[in-house]
């Protein structure tokens, strides 16, 4: 009877989502290559330690390396850069590197492949944290789900290095019979939880080539604009989100509101979490959910009003109205109706 080993059975589950994501045209083309990185690593894991192919052996840090490189370029595409460039790509040679070190010091290649994984998933997490979750081309109708979905797959990738570590340390330490199950486990769940959320429907990307090129560049780097010149950058938005109301599309991007704006990505993201205290996803769902509640009060049920104002989820409709309003949507429709009788 044939049995699979788990790295080839995540190999087959991943590669079944990525025909499904392409029979359905759905899925950003550079985390569909992800997808594909993933699944390509976890069958050359196989064959390598399951099926004795030792030909391919010097192939695995060589594929390996790859996908943080690829987590790396798809985050700075769809999260930090307004427009993509050049030097971006240049983090794909991350291989050379490698098949060098294979070559001139091949001691040194675990070593070297776990500052990789650690290195990419800090790098996220750090510029998520100095964004403060204001991502470039994500809807900003999805909330915190985005910033967090990246999150979970930073924390993968420092897993799948922790794993590597933690094999060094048994071979070290005479556990020969423990390496083979800890990187069956530890790469096998993290290139799974990397595959899957890759293709979530909540960092799916509306990126505008022509908005970009039109949008001023900067970077997260960007020194911090005077209190008055916050004060400033707000009343300006608040006029534009008044004469036109951006708020109820439900593909609007931090990009795009930067762009009518005539302003930096972080300029205006910089002056909305001063003033605010929330990042700009919060600041602009406050805008929808009031809208929401003026469609309620005239009588519209939850799924119209939640749709016209600028949601396309139920979860993040009745996260963001009850973070704002404190009741859910139709609690708050029955007391506010109850409300205009009396």
């Amino acid at each position: 009877m044939l049995v699979l080993p788990l790295p080839m059975i995540i190999a087959l589950v991943l590669a079944f989502l990525f025909l499904r994501n392409i029979s359905r045209r759905r899925g950003q083309p550079f985390l569909l290559v992800l997808l594909v990185a993933c699944a390509v690593q976890s069958v050359i894991t196989s064959l390598v330690q399951y099926y004795g192919i030792t030909a391919l052996h010097w192939l695995q840090p060589v594929t390996a390396s790859l996908i943080p490189a690829i987590v790396w370029v798809a985050f700075l595409e769809s999260c930090l850069r307004v427009q993509t460039r050049i030097r971006d790509y240049l983090h794909l040679l991350v291989p050379v590197l490698v098949i060098t070190c294979i070559f001139l010091v091949p001691m040194a290649i675990d070593a070297l492949l776990i500052m990789l994984f650690t290195g990419y998933g800090i790098a996220i997490l750090t510029m998520l944290h100095v964004m403060k979750d204001d991502l470039a081309h994500t809807r900003l109708s999805a909330g915190h789900l985005p910033a967090t979905i990246w999150r979970v797959i930073a924390v993968a990738l420092i897993i799948s290095a922790g794993g590597d570590a933690l094999i060094n340390l048994s071979l070290a330490y005479g556990f020969v019979a423990f390496p083979g199950w800890i990187l069956s486990i530890s790469s096998s769940v993290a290139l799974l939880v990397i595959g899957y959320l890759c293709l979530s429907h909540d960092i799916e990307t509306n990126y505008d080539t022509a908005s970009a090129a039109r949008t001023p560049q900067t970077t997260a780097t960007t020194p911090t604009v005077q209190t008055d010149q916050h004060a400033k950058i707000m009343h300006q938005l608040a006029a534009l989100l008044d004469r036109d109301p951006l708020y109820l599309d439900p593909d609007l991007t931090l990009a795009r509101l930067s762009r009518k704006m005539g302003l930096p990505l972080k300029q205006l993201s910089t002056a909305i979490n001063a003033v605010t205290g929330e990042n700009v996803s919060r600041y602009i769902n406050g805008y929808r959910v009031r809208h929401a509640c003026s469609l309620l009060l005239q009588g519209q049920n939850v799924t119209t009003a939640m749709l016209d104002s600028g949601f396309n989820t139920k979860s993040n409709f009745n996260r963001e109205f009850l973070r704002i309003t404190g009741k859910p949507p139709g609690e708050w429709q029955q007391n506010g109706q109850e409300a205009q009788k009396t």
